[in-house]
This record gives structure tokens, sequence and C-alpha cells, in this order.
């Protein structure tokens, strides 16, 4: 009877970890999918709106709006980024940075919106795409600014780097140099003075 019991349990037990390995599995799986799912959303987005902006028309204008303004806040925050590693003093700038990526997306959801339904329709709204236009000027100019700056501070940073980078390099330079030797100075004198003597009639 105890082999059987202890068998039971055994068997018990194994299931149960079975059990639990599947059900991390699943969560995995389901986790990954969603995952899959979320950025195969984002891909077709990205290319619906690369196909609509190759058209003509306030809704492929409004497209490639669209897409001007994702490369400049990509653009941007690639350059907060690389500054954040290098340790440069950055103030607010990434919280900055955030908030306009946050209305850089409430932006681009109403361009998309405008454009969607500039398709389906032939009435065209031009004073909320004019608007649309003015906002949209302002927050690509807001990133070159961003980004300007930025490159300002890095190439001062690389100028001050240069500049101790050669400072180094000439007080290396000259503390490799060999003194001059007097003795050697001496004889040069010597053999100056026999070549003029011999040079006098």
């Amino acid at each position: 009877m105890t082999e059987i019991s202890e068998l039971v349990v055994v068997v018990v037990v194994i299931l149960a970890f079975l059990l639990l390995l599947g059900g991390a599995g699943i969560y995995l799986l389901v986790k990954l999918g969603r995952k899959a799912a979320v950025k195969a959303k984002q891909a077709t987005t990205r290319l619906t709106t690369q196909v609509n902006a190759m058209g003509t028309g306030d809704a492929a204008e409004v497209e490639r709006l669209r897409l001007d303004l994702r490369r400049e806040v990509s653009l941007t925050r690639q350059a907060v980024e690389h500054a954040q590693r290098q340790g440069w003093g950055l103030g607010d700038l990434p919280r900055l940075m955030a908030d306009l990526s946050a209305q850089a997306d409430v932006h681009d959801g109403q361009l998309g919106m405008y454009a969607q339904q500039r398709r389906m329709s032939p009435y065209v709204d031009h004073a909320t795409l004019g608007r649309l236009r003015e906002h949209q000027a302002k927050l690509t100019a807001m990133c070159a600014r961003i980004r300007a700056d930025l490159l300002g501070d890095q190439v001062r940073h690389t100028a001050t780097g240069i500049a101790d980078l050669s400072s180094r390099t000439d007080l290396e330079i000259e503390a490799r140099r060999h003194a001059p030797d007097p003795l050697d100075q001496i004889d040069e004198l010597y053999r100056r003075s026999i070549e003029e003597r011999k040079d006098l009639p």
C-alpha cells in the first residue's frame, strides 16, 4: 500500500509540475503574441501611411506631414538619448522631450483623422487644414531647435576635448626632445672658428 501511495504522490507532483510549466508557457505565448500583434499593427500603420503619402491631393499631403513629424520627433529623441548617454547636463530637456512626443502623437492622430475624412468625403475643411499645418510647423521647429542646441553642445564638448588633446600632444613631444649637449655646442663653435681662420688670408 505504501508503494502505491508513494507512486500516486509522485505522479500527482509530476502532473502538477507539468501543469505549471504548461500554464507558464501559455502565458508567455499570449504575451509574445500581444507584442507581435502590436508591432504588426504599427508596421501596417506605417506602411499604410507611406502608401497614402505617395498620392496627390490634401489627404496625401497630410500623410506626408505625418511622416515628416514622425521623422523629426524620432531624430530629436535620438539626439536627446545620445546626450543623456554622454552624461551632459540636460536639465528638464528629457521631460520636455517626453511632453513633445506626447503632443506629436496627438497631432499625428489628428492628421490621420483629417486624411481619412478627406479620402472619404469630397468636402474640404480648409480652416482645419491650415491650423494643422501651423501646428505641424511649430512642432517640427521645436524639434529642430532642440537638435541644433544639442549639436552646439556636442561641438563645444568636442572643441574642449580637442584643445586638451592638442596641449597634451605638445607637452609629450616637448618631453621627448633631448636637451642639447653643451660639449657638442662647444665642438661646433671650435670647428667654425677653425674654418673661419682657414678662410682668412
